[in-house]
């Protein structure tokens, strides 16, 4: 069973997002707690802006919680750049224990199923979970200088600049974490940095066909299912890939990355970076939940699991794709 049913079911208490300028010109952009005026973000580097933002995030959930940073008993958090350290030097902003995670675009939900689990235990009483990227760092780090202006394919997604974090309680009100499906790695061979949807489809669709076989669920039964950052084609190959497997996905299916943008942002297929998910669970859908507008969601944020000096071998982009089910109503 990759699957766990929670007896306790933690619930997102308080929840924050913040984006880059571009990201909040973007069918989501109303919904962002906080759009950024420049990518630099008032600081020197880029690395700098982006730590920031995880900073503010996590800083925002908490408030939005009504709690303190004191009445946190954990931070869980990671991004896309080398040693995760946008996540890990944030995390000395605050004095609190860290735990630093890696899943890549799937942190999100790698920070949610680990901390819904310890407080489903009884545990831990209050955990902040955060992710985020941007696009000025992670590019650089694996595909090629900003400077050279190089072309885009078709096949490539842009990485999204933004951050989002969750403070999971059992007290308080918001929407409850149902079960968490953690996945497997999954790779068939794709080596093309420039099209992480093809990567991580597979990932995705395995996940989610062993969620819909352990819970005795259909795509039918969720009011939404959002996966992380396949973007257009990936969510394509998704959808085939889960037909395949007797899973036919609804109007009720949509994809964080592909919807992130608009057309006339010209992102070819759309954006990708821990921030999608993580920021538009922080807003769109936590907002869309408390509403009643939206019960059940399906979240299933998808990582491609590179390094620059792998694919510089040769090597393969191995996927990961970890599945939350959420519902409102948690009082």
């Amino acid at each position: 069973m990759q699957t766990i049913e929670l007896k306790n079911r933690p619930k997102i208490v308080g929840g924050y997002s913040i984006v880059g300028p571009k990201e909040g010109r973007g069918p989501f952009g109303k919904y962002f707690d906080y759009v950024m005026k420049s990518d630099s973000f008032g600081e020197k580097t880029y690395e700098l802006a982006e730590r920031k933002m995880f900073e503010i995030a996590a800083t925002g959930a908490i408030q939005n919680a009504g709690l303190m940073v004191s009445d946190v008993n954990l931070m869980l958090a990671g991004d896309l750049l080398n040693q995760i350290i946008s996540s890990s030097y944030a995390a000395r902003a605050f004095n609190m224990p860290y735990l630093g995670m890696f899943g890549a675009c799937s942190t999100m939900a790698e920070s949610l199923a680990v901390g819904a689990v310890l407080i489903n235990g009884r545990h831990l009483k209050n955990v902040v979970c955060a992710s985020g990227s941007h696009f000025s760092t992670a590019e650089r780090q694996f595909r090629f200088p900003l400077e050279l202006g190089c072309q885009r394919v078709p096949t490539s997604q842009w990485t999204v600049t933004a951050a989002g974090a969750s403070v999971l309680s059992l007290e308080g009100s918001g929407p409850e974490i149902v079960s968490v499906t953690f996945g497997k790695v999954i790779d068939l061979g794709i080596k093309d940095v420039n099209n992480m949807g093809a990567a991580m489809a597979p990932a995705a669709a395995d996940t989610m066909a062993v969620h819909f076989e352990e819970t005795k669920h259909k795509p039918e039964d969720y009011d939404l299912i959002l996966t992380g950052d396949l973007g257009k084609l990936g969510s394509e190959i998704l959808i085939d890939l889960l037909e395949a497997k007797g899973y036919k996905m609804g109007k009720n299916y949509s994809d964080c990355g592909h919807s992130f943008f608009t057309r006339e942002q010209d992102t070819m297929c759309g954006g990708s970076g821990c921030g999608a998910n993580a920021a538009v669970l922080n807003s769109y859908v936590l907002k869309k939940m408390r509403k009643g507008e939206v019960k059940r969601v399906l979240f299933v944020p998808t990582g491609a699991l590179m390094s620059t000096t792998a694919t510089q071998q040769g090597e393969s982009i191995p996927g990961v794709s970890h599945a939350i089910v959420l519902e409102s109503g948690g009082k």
